[in-house]
C-alpha cells in the first residue's frame, strides 16, 4: 500500500447541495419567483402551440374571503391534470374563473354600510360590492399560486395593474365581455320563445329577501309541530252512496301549519283505496293503508270501516277545470281569508310514505302543489310578504307575525275549534338558506323563467348527460334524475349586484295578469354589446363627468342607449311606453354561460375536454352549465367528460365549519408545513370519496414525503462526479441487477401515466411512493450502495449503477412533477443534465420506457429468497448473534422441490448462476451450500421455497476498513496489505486512474 493512504478518501461517498430538511415553507416561494422570471407559462405555450388542445374548465369558485380547503383541494386537483396533460404531449392552457356576483357579497357590503345605503343609488351599491369582489380575487390568485397552480401569471399581473375591464389570463363574471356573453346566453332563450314571466311557488329566503336556485338551498334539522288536520266534506254522499246523510271529515297531516291559511284543496291519488271510519266520535275519511298510523297517532280505539272507495271515485277528475265541484271541503281559514270552498282533486304525488294519503293543498307554498293546482286551474294564494310574514289585509289574526313564530298560534286555534285530531313536534330535515342559514318559504311571486319543456330542453339536456363521461358513473344518473324531474328554471332574483336580466316591458300593453316585453334577439344582441363596452352597470346609468356610472335621467335617456333604432312594443309598436325591468338574473345561469363567455377565446376551443368540481355542483355549475349550452347547441353538453370529487372531512369524519373550530387553512399549511405536504396529501387521498384530513393524516404524508425526498438524495448524492454526456452506459451493457430495476421502473412508468391519463392521482401517487420506498430504498440502493462507494470512480460497474440512478432520477422527477412540483423542480435543477434538456421539468414530457429487459421469473426468485434470508438475519440480530449484516455469514441447504413450477427454471441451474451475486444482494459478506442441514438452520415451510433451509452465522474472519465486508484475511495484494481482496484492485485502478484526489500524502 503507498505510504500515507488515507482509505476513507478512497471511498465514493455521496456529494449534494440537494438537503434532505426540504424547509418548504422558505423555499417554494423562490420556486415560484423562477417560474414567473422564466414566464414558464408561456414558454410552455409556445413550446406545446402544434400539440393536440386538451382543455379543463375551470368552475369558478367565488370571490369572498380566502380560500378554503376544499377550494385548495380543487384547484390543486385541476393543476395535476393540467400539468400531466402537458407532459403527455398536450396543449393545455388553463383560464381560473372567479364568481364575483351574488347575495353574499351584497349582503357583506350592506352590513358594512349600515344605514348609509339608504343614501346610495344601486349604483354606488353596486360600485362597492365590485370593489369587494376584485379585493377577494387578488387574494385567492395569490394564494392559489402560492399551492403552485399555474396559469399565465405575467400577462395576468399586467392586466390587473391596467385595470382592464375584462381579462384573458383569468376569467371573472364581473368582465365586461363576461357579461355580455350572459346578456346573449339570455337573449338565445327569450327570443327561442322559452322565457315566460309568471306567478309560482320558489324556494325564497326572508331574511335576504330573495328567491333562491335549487343550489342555493341546504337542509338543516329543526323541530315542528306536527298536526293530524279534519276537513269537514260536503256532498261526499253524492258519488259515495255509503256517505249520504254522513258528515265525513277529510284528515291530512302537515309540518307547516302556518300553510294551512292558503289551502284551496285536497289531493288524493287516483288509484289508492281510501276509507271512511267510525271513530272518536265522527266519520274520518284516511288512507286505507295508511289506517293503523292514523288510529295510533289521533288516539282512535277500533275505528269501524262504513265505507271503502277509490281516490278517483271521490275526487274531481282533472278535467272538470275550474267549474264548480259537486265534493268540497271547509278550508279551516276559509271565512278569515275570504277564500274559496276547497275542491277534492287528484295527483300521482300523493304516496302512503308516511301521513294520511291526503294532502293538504296550498297552491302558493310549493312546486307540487301549484303544478296540481294549476291542472284545476286553481289559482295560488300567497298571504306572505318579503319578510316571510303575513300580511294582515289576508290574514288578519296573524298579521305580522313571522309564518314560523305563527305555527303555535295557528295549533292553538285549530285545538280550540274541534278542528285538531293531534300533534306532537317532529324533528326533521328542512330547506334553509345556504348563505344567511335562515329557514326558507315556499312562495309564489312573479317571476323569469325558463320553461323546461320548450324546445324540449329537459329531452335533449338528458340526452347530452347520457353521452358525456361521467366519474364516477353514478353521477350519469344522478344528475339525469335531478334534470329529468326539475321544475321550470326560475332566473330571476331580488338583488342589486349582479346581471341585470336585459327586459323592457311595455307600460301601455301589460296588464297585472300579462307583461308585454320585447324578445327581439337584435335588442339582446344590442344590449350585449352595450355591456362589453361598459359593463352591466350600462343597464342602470351611463358614464359621468368623473367617469363613474350616474343613473339615467328618465326612461328615454335610457332606451336611447339600450335599444336598437326601429324597435318598440311587440304588440304596439311604440317605443315610448318601453321602460327597463330590473330583476337579476341567477348567478348559476351566470356560471353556467362560462363556456359560452370563456371556451370561445382565442386559442381555446368549444366544449371542453373536462369539467372537474365537487359532488355538489351536479344540481350547480354541471346543471345550468348543461342547460345553457344545450338550449341554443345543437343539444350539446358544453363537457366531453365530467369529474366529481368529494367533501373535506375532519379526521373524526365531520364536516368542516367555523362554528366546530375544525377548519383547516390550507395557507396555514403552506407556511407551516409546505404546499408540497397538501399537494401530496390531495394526491393519495381517493378524492372521488369525501376526504379526512387531521394532523396525524398530515404527519403520515409528511413522513411519506421525506421518503420521497430521501430517495432523490441518494440519488443525487450518488451522481456528483457523472456526466450523462461521458459516462452513460447503454441499457444492453448495463449490470444485470440495473437493468432489472429499469425494467421495474419501465412498470411504473407505464402503470403511473395510464393513471394521470384516467386522473387517478392517488393510483400515481401511491405507485412512486412504493416504488422509491420498496424498490429502490429497501433493495436496490442499499444493494449497490457498495459498488458506488468502493469500486474506482470510472468502474464500469460503477458507471453503470449510475446510469441506472440516472435514468431513475431523471424518470421519476418528470412523473412526480404534476403532484410536487416544487420538489420536482428542486431535484431537476441538480441533476445532471442530459443534452437537449429543459430550463424547467415542467416544459419536459412524461419519460419514455427504458428498454431494460430482465428476466422476470429469475429476479422473482432472487427476491423471494431475499425476503426469506432477511427473516432469518432478523431473528439473528434480535438473538445477537450478528449486529450488522456484513458481519455474518448465511448458509443455504437443500432444493425446493416447487421451485422450478414457480419461476421456470432449475433450482440448482438457479443457484449455479446466482450464488457468486448472493452475498452481495443479501448485504452479507458471504453465501454458501451445504450438502447437509447447518446447524440452527431455519426450514421454510410454505410457498415455492418450501423445502429450502437456511443458516445464519457470525463470520469468524476479520472486517475490511475500507469496504466493511469481513474476509479469511486482508493482505491478499502485498501492494495493499491493510484491505481486502475485492478492494485492491478497486485500488490500484482508482489510484492509476489520478482518482481520489488527496488520498495519498507527499512525500
Amino acid at each position: 500500500m503507498p505510504a500515507a493512504l488515507e482509505l476513507k478518501k478512497t471511498v465514493n461517498l455521496p456529494r449534494t447541495a440537494f438537503p434532505m430538511k426540504a424547509n418548504l415553507p422558505a423555499n417554494e416561494p423562490r420556486w415560484l419567483a423562477f417560474w414567473r422570471e422564466m414566464d414558464l407559462y408561456g414558454r410552455l405555450r409556445v413550446l406545446r402551440a402544434d400539440a393536440p388542445l386538451y382543455l379543463l374548465h375551470d368552475g369558478p369558485p367565488y370571490a369572498n374571503g380566502n380560500i378554503h380547503l376544499g377550494q385548495a383541494l380543487n384547484k390543486i386537483l385541476k393543476d395535476m391534470v393540467v400539468k400531466s396533460r402537458s407532459q403527455m404531449g398536450m396543449n393545455a392552457p388553463f383560464v381560473p374563473g372567479w364568481d364575483c356576483h351574488g347575495l353574499p357579497i351584497e349582503n357583506r357590503v350592506d352590513r358594512e354600510l349600515g344605514g348609509k345605503k339608504e343614501g346610495l343609488s344601486p349604483l354606488q351599491v353596486r360600485r362597492l360590492c365590485r370593489q369587494y369582489a376584485e379585493k377577494y380575487i387578488h387574494v385567492q390568485r395569490q394564494e392559489f399560486r402560492r399551492l403552485g397552480v399555474f396559469w399565465d401569471w405575467q400577462n395576468d399581473d399586467r392586466e390587473e395593474a391596467e385595470g382592464a375591464a375584462s381579462r384573458t389570463a383569468i376569467y371573472r363574471t364581473l368582465d365586461h365581455d363576461y357579461e355580455a356573453a350572459i346578456a346573449r346566453e339570455l337573449g338565445r332563450f327569450f327570443s327561442a320563445g322559452s322565457v315566460y314571466y309568471g306567478k309560482k311557488p320558489v324556494h325564497w329566503c326572508p331574511s335576504c329577501r330573495t328567491a333562491l336556485a335549487e343550489a342555493e338551498v341546504e337542509y338543516a334539522t329543526v323541530t315542528d309541530p306536527s298536526v293530524y288536520v279534519a276537513f269537514p266534506v260536503r256532498g261526499a254522499g253524492e258519488r259515495i252512496p255509503a256517505l249520504s246523510g254522513q258528515e265525513p271529515r277529510a284528515v291530512i297531516w302537515t309540518t307547516t301549519p302556518w300553510t294551512l291559511p292558503s289551502n284551496r284543496a285536497l289531493c288524493f291519488h287516483p288509484d289508492f283505496v281510501y276509507v271512511a271510519v267510525r271513530a272518536g266520535g265522527g266519520v274520518f275519511i284516511v288512507a286505507r293503508d295508511l289506517l293503523p298510523g292514523v288510529a295510533d297517532a289521533v288516539g282512535w280505539q277500533d275505528p269501524q270501516v262504513i265505507a271503502s272507495f277509490t281516490g278517483r271515485e271521490l275526487a274531481d277528475a282533472p278535467e272538470s277545470g275550474a267549474g264548480t265541484a259537486e265534493v268540497t271541503a271547509e278550508p279551516p281559514y276559509r271565512e278569515m281569508t275570504s277564500g274559496p270552498a276547497s275542491r277534492l282533486i287528484l295527483g300521482e304525488h300523493v304516496t302512503l310514505e308516511q301521513g294520511t294519503g291526503i294532502v293538504h293543498t296550498a297552491p302558493g307554498h310549493g312546486a307540487d302543489d301549484y303544478y296540481v293546482g294549476a291542472r284545476y286551474g286553481i289559482e295560488p294564494w300567497v298571504p306572505v310578504d318579503d319578510d316571510g310574514r303575513f300580511m294582515e289585509a289576508m290574514v288578519p289574526a296573524w298579521g305580522g307575525q313571522r309564518v314560523f313564530d305563527a305555527n303555535r298560534p295557528i295549533v292553538e286555534d285549530l285545538a280550540s275549534r274541534g278542528l285538531l285530531l293531534a300533534t306532537t313536534d317532529i324533528v326533521h330535515e328542512y330547506p334553509h338558506c345556504w348563505r344567511c342559514r335562515g329557514p326558507i318559504v315556499f312562495r309564489a311571486t312573479p317571476q323569469w323563467f325558463i320553461a323546461m319543456d320548450q324546445g324540449q330542453l329537459r329531452q335533449r339536456a338528458v340526452a347530452a348527460i347520457h353521452r358525456t363521461a361521467w366519474k364516477p358513473p353514478f353521477g350519469e344518473d344522478r344528475i339525469a334524475a335531478m334534470v329529468g324531474h326539475r321544475p321550470d328554471w326560475c332566473i330571476s332574483r331580488q338583488r342589486t349586484w349582479g346581471v341585470p336580466i336585459p327586459v323592457m316591458a311595455c307600460g301601455a300593453c301589460s296588464t297585472d295578469d300579462e307583461l308585454v316585453f320585447v324578445s327581439d334577439p337584435r335588442f339582446f344582441e344590442h344590449v350585449a354589446g352595450v355591456m362589453a363596452r361598459a359593463g352591466s352597470d350600462a343597464w342602470f346609468g351611463r358614464p359621468g363627468a368623473s367617469g363613474a356610472p350616474e343613473p339615467y335621467a328618465d326612461e328615454s335617456e335610457a332606451r336611447a342607449v339600450l335599444l336598437p333604432a326601429g324597435l318598440g312594443c311587440p304588440r304596439c309598436g311604440q317605443a315610448e311606453h318601453l321602460a327597463r325591468r330590473f330583476e337579476i338574473v341567477d348567478v348559476w345561469f351566470e356560471s353556467g354561460a362560462s363556456h359560452a363567455a370563456v371556451l370561445t377565446r382565442p386559442g381555446l376551443r368549444w366544449p371542453a375536454d373536462l369539467y372537474l368540481e365537487g359532488h355538489d355542483q351536479y344540481r350547480g355549475w354541471f346543471h345550468s352549465s348543461l342547460l345553457v349550452a344545450v338550449h341554443g347547441r345543437d343539444g350539446q353538453a358544453p363537457y366531453r367528460q365530467v369529474i366529481t370529487h368529494g367533501f373535506t372531512l375532519d379526521g373524526q369524519g365531520r364536516k368542516m365549519s367555523k362554528s366546530l373550530g375544525n377548519t383547516v387553512s390550507p395557507m396555514e399549511l403552506a407556511d407551516t408545513r409546505g404546499a408540497e405536504i397538501l399537494r401530496l396529501w390531495t394526491a393519495m387521498v381517493n378524492f372521488l370519496e369525501d376526504m379526512w384530513i387531521s394532523e396525524e393524516a398530515l404527519t403520515r404524508h409528511t413522513d411519506a414525503y421525506r421518503k420521497i425526498r430521501n430517495t432523490f438524495r441518494y440519488i443525487l448524492g450518488n451522481l456528483h462526479d457523472f456526466d450523462p454526456a461521458a459516462h452513460a452506459v447503454p441499457v444492453e451493457k448495463m449490470l444485470e441487477i440495473d437493468r432489472y430495476i429499469l425494467s421495474r421502473f419501465d412498470e411504473v412508468r407505464q402503470r403511473v401515466v395510464d393513471a394521470y391519463d384516467r386522473s387517478e392521482f392517488h393510483t400515481v401517487a401511491h405507485a412512486l411512493h412504493q416504488f422509491c420506498g420498496v424498490d429502490l430504498s429497501a433493495f436496490y440502493m442499499d444493494v449497490i450502495k457498495d459498488r458506488l462507494y468502493t469500486e474506482a470512480p470510472g468502474a464500469a460497474s460503477r458507471r453503470s449503477g449510475q446510469t441506472a440512478l440516472w435514468l431513475l432520477g431523471d424518470g421519476l422527477c418528470r412523473l412526480m412533477a404534476p403532484i410536487l412540483c416544487f420538489t420536482a423542480e428542486e431535484v431537476w435543477q441538480q441533476l445532471p443534465p442530459a443534452e437537449g434538456r429543459q430550463e424547467s421539468v415542467h416544459l419536459e414530457l412524461f419519460p419514455g420506457p427504458t428498454g431494460a429487459r430482465a428476466d422476470a421469473g429469475r429476479w422473482r426468485a432472487l427476491l423471494d429468497l431475499r425476503e426469506q434470508v432477511a427473516r432469518v438475519l432478523e431473528a439473528a440480530r434480535r438473538e445477537k448473534v450478528i449486529g450488522a449484516g456484513l458481519e455474518s455469514q448465511v448458509v443455504l441447504h437443500g432444493e425446493p422441490p416447487a421451485f422450478a413450477d414457480e419461476y421456470g427454471l432449475p433450482w440448482q441451474e438457479f443457484l449455479d448462476g446466482v450464488l457468486p451475486e448472493l452475498a452481495t444482494l443479501f448485504i452479507v459478506s458471504q453465501v454458501s451450500v451445504a450438502a447437509s442441514p447447518p446447524e440452527g438452520a431455519v426450514g421454510v415451510e410454505d410457498g415455492p421455497l418450501a423445502g429450502l433451509a437456511l443458516a445464519v452465522a457470525r463470520h469468524p474472519g476479520v472486517k475490511c476498513p475500507r469496504c466493511w465486508t469481513y474476509v479469511e484475511a486482508l493482505g491478499a495484494d502485498p501492494a495493499f496489505p491493510e484491505v481486502c481482496a475485492r478492494c485492491a484492485p478497486k485500488l490500484a485502478a482508482g489510484l492509476a486512474a489520478g482518482a481520489w484526489a488527496g488520498a495519498v500524502a507527499e512525500g
